[in-house]
């Protein structure tokens, strides 16, 4: 290490650092999926990967996976709402050069995409339909959902992933494309009703006929109670 008037150099060799974002999207309609771009530059020019990209000097992690979200997909997640699901640092995993990228990761409603910057083209892809990914992306991808299957028993995935008012059928098909299960209707109501974290609307009149379907929405407030004291969702 060389000193010269307080600027301190270093002899090591220095990798470069990428962010990328694993963008979880859900809608009732089609499910959960999850947002890539399409590269239109080398290397895995054509290929489908996460927005994602070469961190600048004066931002921070999370800073650069917003802002490379944005530019190359025209989406926006609020500052704070990401969270970091881990480093991979495979020396091969990048043919540029050493390259180590922090991942990170975001449950969302879906919403309109277009490529952008140097991704040729954004979309969303339903999880049973993702297509061969460029680097290690596939590898990031499992982490990921092994992640969301876990945290799902921890956090109030409806939240970020439902509309603010929902039928349990709905929130039961979320449940169901997490975990990758198929849940008795009956035993998954009587489940989620007994936790206490949901509330009828009182949109449906108390005479309405059984085909009309009763609607919910979370209690915020219960729910911080109930994982405040250790709550878990078993299924």
């Amino acid at each position: 290490m060389e000193t010269t008037k307080g600027v301190y150099t270093y002899e090591y060799p220095r990798p470069s650092v990428t962010t990328d974002c694993v963008i979880f999207g859900y809608d009732v309609k089609e499910g959960l999926s999850v947002l890539l771009i399409e590269r239109g530059i080398e290397p895995y020019k054509g290929h489908w990967a996460f927005p994602g990209g070469f961190l600048r000097m004066d931002e921070t992690t999370e800073a650069g996976a917003l802002r490379e979200l944005k530019e190359e997909t025209e989406f926006d997640v609020e500052r704070g709402f990401l969270e970091q699901l881990g480093c991979f640092s495979d020396v091969d995993r990048d043919p540029r050069g050493r390259v180590i990228t922090i991942a990170y990761y975001a449950l969302v409603q879906k919403g309109a995409v277009k490529g952008g910057d140097d991704a040729r083209n954004a979309q969303w892809f339903p999880i049973g339909e993702i297509p061969q990914l460029a680097f290690d992306h596939e590898k990031i991808l499992r982490m990921a959902l092994k992640h969301l299957k876990e945290q799902i028993h921890f956090q109030p995935i409806g939240f970020e992933l439902l509309p603010d008012v929902f039928t349990m059928s709905q929130l039961q098909a979320l449940y169901e494309a997490i975990l990758e299960v198929h849940f008795d209707r009956r035993n998954f109501a009587n489940k989620m009703l007994k936790l206490g974290v949901l509330e009828e609307t009182g949109d449906r009149p108390k005479d309405a006929a059984r085909t009309i379907p009763v609607h919910y929405r979370f209690n915020p407030d219960k729910y911080k109670e109930m994982k405040s004291k250790g709550f878990r969702l078993e299924f």
